[in-house]
């Protein structure tokens, strides 16, 4: 790893009995719908319940003033999360939108209290030597604390992810079946110094019933918490339990080991960041881990392409926002348009400060190229950094990122449509685009709204992790005195 913001990237990673149905093949299909509407008699509305306190010490007679309660430990703050959570599954979409509303008017009418912490980590980090690549995700303006309240406001607008029936059939005895989406529980987020992460994942796991468990980085530690505290100000005039939403407490790595230690109490785990936090993540957890990839993003202009869309779409992939996970960060270029692209491509992209790290053909067509080592091919700089290399065919194209790519998004410019089928069939990878920049792998260009990250893995999520990746399913059986063995049995 390299001080300009670099992160190696790599490939590391991380029933029932044997008797007959209950009654054969299905003969009919449940509506799709909401999976509460059939179900007779509904359950009751739970009471509400607030946060669950950390118990405090109680003074003898004639003691001096009370200490503050003590910072809550980490399982304690997981506790709550699962009694919130409990709680929060009872809740009808209609409350937890109107909890989002509230949200979102929090952050748009009080932010000065936000900006002010976001200002001292900023001072703090720029203080500490931090790169321009980490300013820029820890800095949050006020335009961009709008674009989240509007963000969180539209997510309230969406359907509701849990309750619905994903599929479901009618028995030839009678017997309903129907595998209904519900909450995953609780949802521990562990990401580095980017406080929107905190207002996203806190809003998706609130619309899908589950409760968020938010670990950010030490270097945005004043901005989390006032994000947090202003969410949980919210809550507080709502349906929802104000615990469904808390940080994890400590600024060491101490507290994320013993995040990643509660299997049982938090459901699972999410770590979005560079290539080091997800491997140690995946490595050391014993709770289950949805991996979030690096993104070591290419963009290939194969031998048929539009030269003058394949530009468009390069200085957008690599210098719309160079440091997030969807930028661009090798270039391959057919050889048999390299003289007509390259001299092009390389004078746009150096003119706005863009270095490139090329191979011996890449060098050939301008003397600002530096030379790429075997590392830069591996690289997600995450800056206006970009390798680049010709090669001779498509499929040297391909296995080329088969190499070096992460499985996270890969384009390909052509108006082949040959080699579009052939490119998009030949990657194992979460996104493939085509004709259109890497930075469309992101959940609000794709529809689903905000996003928890970008999962490389193929379970239980893979690509942009939108409402739906935080649901799983249960069987609900609807019967009338259904018993194995044979149709409804009559009470004696």
């Amino acid at each position: 790893m390299t001080t300009r913001a670099r992160v190696r990237t790599g490939t590391e990673g991380s029933g029932g009995d044997g008797g007959g149905s209950a009654g054969g093949v299905p003969e009919a299909t449940v509506p799709r719908e909401n999976a509460d509407a059939a179900i007779v008699p509904a359950p009751a509305a739970s009471p509400e319940v607030g946060p669950v306190a950390v118990p405090a010490a109680v003074p003898s007679a004639g003691a001096g003033p009370v200490a503050a309660p003590a910072t809550p430990s980490v399982r304690e703050v997981a506790v709550a999360a699962q009694v919130a959570g409990r709680r929060l599954a009872l809740t009808s979409g209609a409350e937890r939108n109107a909890a989002l509303t509230a949200i979102a008017r929090r952050l748009a009418l009080d932010p000065a209290g936000i900006l002010a912490a976001n200002e001292r980590d900023v001072v703090e980090a720029r203080a500490a030597g931090r790169s321009a690549t980490v300013l820029d995700r820890l800095r949050l303006t006020r335009e961009q604390l709008d674009g989240l309240a509007r963000t969180v406001r539209a997510l309230a607008d969406e359907p509701d992810p849990v309750g619905q029936v994903v599929s479901g059939s009618v028995m030839p005895g009678g017997l309903e079946i129907r595998r209904v989406s519900v909450p995953l529980g609780v949802v521990g987020m562990i990401y580095e110094g980017r406080p929107n992460v905190t207002v996203d994942a806190a809003a998706l796991c609130l619309k899908s019933a589950n409760s968020a468990l938010l670990r950010g980085s030490s270097t945005a530690r004043h901005t989390n918490a006032a994000l947090v505290d202003a969410l949980r100000e919210a809550l507080a005039g709502t349906a929802v339990p104000v615990d469904a939403v808390q940080l994890v407490p400590g600024i060491t790595h101490d507290s994320v080991r013993e995040l990643m230690s509660l299997r049982g109490l938090v459901d699972v785990l999410v770590p979005r960041g560079g290539a080091e936090l997800i491997r140690t993540t995946v490595r050391e957890s014993a709770v289950p881990v949805i991996e979030t990839g690096v993104g070591n993003c290419h963009v290939y202009v194969d031998q048929h392409a539009d030269l003058d869309k394949a530009l468009a779409i390069l200085l957008n992939a690599k210098t719309q926002r160079p440091s997030v996970c969807n930028a661009a960060e090798s270039l391959l270029v057919h050889e048999a348009v390299a003289a007509d692209f390259l001299p092009r491509a390389l004078k746009e992209l150096t003119g706005r400060g863009v270095l490139v790290h090329g191979d011996e053909k890449v060098r050939a067509f301008n003397a600002a190229v530096v030379p790429a080592t075997a590392d830069d091919w591996d690289c997600e700089y995450l800056a206006l950094e970009l390798s680049a290399a010709v090669v001779g065919s498509l499929d040297e194209a391909v296995e080329h990122i088969r190499r070096h790519g992460t499985g996270h998004t890969e384009a390909i410019v052509t108006d082949s449509q040959s080699a579009a089928r052939r490119f998009v069939a030949s990657l194992d990878t979460a996104v493939v685009a085509v004709n259109a920049s890497t930075r469309f792998a992101d959940g609000g260009e794709l529809g689903l709204g905000a996003e928890l990250g970008i999962s490389t893995q193929k379970l239980h999520a893979r690509g942009p992790m939108g409402l739906a990746a935080l649901t799983t399913t249960k069987y609900v059986l609807v019967g009338d005195g259904h018993i194995r063995g044979g149709a409804a049995a009559p009470l004696p």
